[in-house]
């Protein structure tokens, strides 16, 4: 008799539990879609600041505009983490075009992050294809050298996780330069890493490795429809001639800070969790979905918790990730605090990956923390979450350790990012504010949930 006494309690405390997660999940979601402030803090770091890159005074900006933002919100403590960041410039507009038997036909390209300037006057040179580095070792140093090395992998679209198909092809980018050079290439233009057909060319990071800097060789990415013509072309002329021009240069390293914002835990104040993004962007466009939007909704989770007056019990801190694009300081910097401080870390949630509709989370974390949030997902099916899948959380959350701490990535819907991404159509129209609105909720419901419950 006591032990059906015992089951019945039981049952019923679970039953009561899951009333109330699926109720305060109501009033999470109804608080982000109905009293949000994502779309507008993100209407002004878009279109009032405008593109972020580290070191750039709009970087700045943006640090001081959501520092201000988060003190707003009245949260326990806001304040800065100071670190040196790269200072990589653009310069004037690029310009490039095919030279066919004395025929010009200009196409867009950009130079990725990092890259050298060509020479004053631009670098003409032949033009030698290639779909990878195996290819470019095949034809060694005989064939390649003094010519422009195009790499011309594409995206794979047989893949459904656009990231999948990513990983698939931007080695070329950001490890082009660095291989070309090695069989004395002049330069490298590089397919941009986007599934569409269009006329955007989309930057992105880029590196020489250990070489010395009087062997680097100037890089750029040409956009997908031009490749597509370089490539038709070169079929008919393997001889033709390629011309761009660029002006980019490396300066020196400047200040500038993580923005963290915390509500102290009530119970175990020791014990931390973080929801974050990363504040910087490329300087194409206003960066709304990279990350713009991993941002707003970050600061979004915080401005949720206030609003319902939710008391967590471990302490929530949101972190604006400065240096994601080309360096990865922020996040390092963020782990050399938390070890300095001997700080407990048991949860990290990312968001960058887009404001698109989210679609589920991807952990890393062992097979206990993972099968018991796995218990968790029927709360979030109403919203048409369904992937819970283990995987890569985020890279600013990445070098992030502690004693046991389980780490997560928003995932929104792929299918759309890379038609955005380091591209100068990155803009606030991009971006709908709805589908904005449910991702910044479903983050809230997840701190929520492990808040409540713990890790084990």
């Amino acid at each position: 008799m006591k032990n059906i006494t015992f089951i019945i309690l039981l049952n019923s405390f679970f039953a009561f539990a899951q009333t109330n997660n699926e109720q305060m999940m109501k009033d999470i979601y109804k608080s982000s879609l109905t009293n949000s402030q994502c779309y507008s803090w993100l209407d002004y770091l878009s279109n009032k600041i405008g593109a972020r890159l580290s070191g750039s005074s709009n970087a700045e900006k943006a640090v001081l505009y959501t520092k201000a933002e988060l003190e707003k919100l009245g949260l326990d403590r806001v304040y800065l983490q100071e670190m040196k960041v790269p200072h990589w410039v653009r310069g004037e507009k690029e310009t490039a075009y095919i030279l066919d038997n004395k025929k010009k036909t200009n196409v867009p390209i950009c130079a990725l992050g990092g890259s050298i300037a060509t020479p004053k006057n631009g670098l003409t040179a032949e033009v030698i294809e290639v779909h990878g580095f195996d290819e470019l070792a095949t034809l060694g140093s005989d064939k390649i050298k003094g010519k422009i090395v195009f790499f011309n992998r594409p995206m794979d679209p047989a893949n459904i996780e656009a990231f999948i198909s990513y990983g698939g092809c931007v080695d070329q980018r950001y490890a082009g330069a660095k291989e070309a050079l090695k069989y004395g290439a002049a330069g490298a233009i590089v397919r941009s890493v986007n599934f569409r057909l269009d006329d955007f060319p989309h930057t992105g990071s880029q590196g020489y490795g250990d070489v010395p800097k009087s062997q680097y060789i100037p890089t750029a990415a040409i956009s997908t429809n031009a490749a597509e013509l370089l490539s038709k072309s070169l079929k008919t002329n393997s001889h033709l001639k390629f011309y761009f021009k660029q002006s980019c240069q490396q300066l020196e390293e400047v200040v500038s800070y993580n923005v963290v914002g915390e509500i102290k835990g009530s119970e175990h104040p020791e014990k931390i969790m973080v929801v974050g993004g990363h504040l910087d962007s490329w300087d194409l466009a206003d960066g709304s979905h990279d990350d713009g939007a991993g941002v707003v909704q970050s600061m979004e989770v915080m401005h949720i918790f206030k609003r319902l007056g939710y008391k967590p019990k471990n302490t929530i801190r949101v972190v604006l990730f400065m240096n994601e694009e080309n360096g990865g300081r922020g996040g390092k910097k963020y782990e050399e605090l938390s070890k300095s401080n001997n700080e407990n870390h048991i949860f990290a949630l990312e968001s960058d990956s887009g404001g698109f509709s989210p679609r589920g989370f991807s952990f890393e974390s062992d097979d206990a923390n993972f099968n018991r949030i796995n218990e968790w997902k029927n709360l979030f099916e109403p919203y048409l979450i369904h992937s819970f899948t283990k995987g890569h959380s985020g890279s600013d959350i990445e070098p992030l350790t502690s004693g046991k701490i389980v780490k997560a990535g928003l995932k929104p819907d792929s299918q759309r990012y890379f038609d955005y991404h380091h591209a100068a159509n990155d803009k606030f129209d991009a971006v709908n504010k709805r589908e904005l609105e449910l991702g910044a909720a479903t983050m809230a419901s997840l701190l929520y949930l492990v808040d409540q419950y713990g890790i084990q």
